[in-house]
């Protein structure tokens, strides 16, 4: 029963910690575009490739 005199103030710091946090990441628009950054690792790989075919044949 004693622990809960530690637990109960730890859980409170760690549930307001993690609302700072969320209302932080929301404010610095860490959500604004979620569609987009997973779409710019399939793209970025197809524009890599033809980036370095293009100077490959340039260069033979």
């Amino acid at each position: 029963m004693e622990i809960l005199h530690l637990m109960v103030p730890i859980a409170i710091i760690l549930v307001i910690i993690a609302i700072v946090i969320f209302f932080w990441a929301v404010r610095s628009g860490q959500f604004d575009d979620l569609e987009r950054q997973g779409y710019n690792i399939l793209l970025d790989e197809d524009d890599e490739k033809k980036t370095h075919k293009k100077d490959t044949e340039n260069k033979a």
